[in-house]
């Protein structure tokens, strides 16, 4: 089975670099030519968007390098983080209803796992119809007005969207601590090294005696929990959850990092530098977007295209081959 990088699995960061290299040069002309870019106020809003943006792409990263693909991750975060504010506006300890919305958002996510893994169904279906499921679910028993406000009262769950220091965004620390230990995890585990083997080539794997299904499961569980972070980092800025983010191109934009950061989609290839160099990537696009008042539908056709661009140069990069195609994605 070939091996990536350093003998760990992982493929040389030259996209990375790349990307990290061209977001340079981007930041440098907006911050010349942008007007408001370079301000304080945008510099804050940019990094707290970045960051909730790279937490999800971390846990996307994992599903993908085990040549996976999980539309059902936004749906995750709304659905776990709102029942959680919802327990808590009841009166429920913040820290027990924290666990349980973390309990739900993996559940979730190893339920996935094992439609995929055990059911044998498409992560592309498999993933899409539990979103709708458990977003239907949750209107229809929990948040029937699609938005939950958390209550005021809870500083130290609020205080995780603020800042600490010099002015220094929490949900910055927070995306930092999630990327060491998603690096720890991939590169010094036996686990992160077998989501390595089992996206290079699932039935080598599978004949070598890995446990494919179970380590299926621990990635789409993985993924549910990034998530679930990120939903809370959201509640903890703005005091509120809508399910309506789950319509959003939220996901896309996940998808959109980590494929532009050398996450192969074939699977087995990519690190957390490659999520790192994503996210700065397209956070900072979407923070011109923004400042120029691009429409939503202008911003969708730009994003479309460079999500194209991106898988179109993974094909050609990463060929797929018969194993691959085999896959049913």
């Amino acid at each position: 089975m070939t091996q990536k990088h350093g003998g760990k699995g992982y493929s040389p960061p030259n996209q990375a670099v790349l990307i990290l290299v061209l977001t340079g040069g981007i930041f440098v002309l907006l911050s010349v030519f942008l007007a408001g870019f370079l301000s304080v106020g945008n510099l804050f809003t940019l990094a707290r968007n970045v960051s909730i943006l790279g937490i999800l792409a971390l846990g996307m990263a994992v599903v993908v390098i085990g040549r996976g693909i999980d539309l059902s991750q936004i749906a995750i975060l709304a659905v776990s983080s709102a029942i959680a504010v919802t327990l808590i506006n009841t009166g429920m300890p913040v820290s027990v209803a924290l666990v349980v919305g973390l309990f739900l958002a993996v559940f979730i996510g190893v339920l996935n796992g094992w439609l995929v893994s055990v059911i044998e169904i498409p992560p592309l279906f498999t993933t899409l119809a539990t979103s709708l499921l458990v977003v239907g679910v949750t209107r229809a028993l929990v948040v029937p007005h699609y938005q939950v406000f958390l209550q005021p009262g809870h500083e130290l769950l609020q205080a995780i969207g603020g800042v600490i220091g010099f002015g220094l965004p929490v949900p910055v620390i927070v995306f930092v601590v999630c990327a060491v230990f998603v690096h720890l995890f991939l590169s010094y585990t036996v686990i992160g090294h077998f989501i390595y083997a089992h996206g290079d080539n699932s039935e080598a794997a599978r004949l070598t005696g890995m446990a494919t299904r179970p380590l299926t499961m621990i990635e789409y569980g993985l993924c549910g929990a990034t998530g679930y972070i990120g939903g809370i980092v959201m509640v903890s800025s703005t005091s509120l959850m809508h399910l309506q983010i789950v319509e959003s191109t939220l996901i896309f934009d996940v998808i959109l990092v980590v494929v532009l950061g050398g996450v192969s989609l074939v699977g087995g290839r990519g690190n957390v530098l490659s999520v790192i160099a994503g996210t700065l990537l397209i956070g900072v696009l979407l923070n011109a977007m923004t400042i120029v008042n691009l429409d939503l539908q202008t911003q969708n056709i730009i994003k479309g295209a460079v999500l194209l661009t991106a898988i179109v140069l993974d094909s050609y990069v990463h060929p797929r081959n018969e194993e691959t195609a085999k896959q049913g994605d």
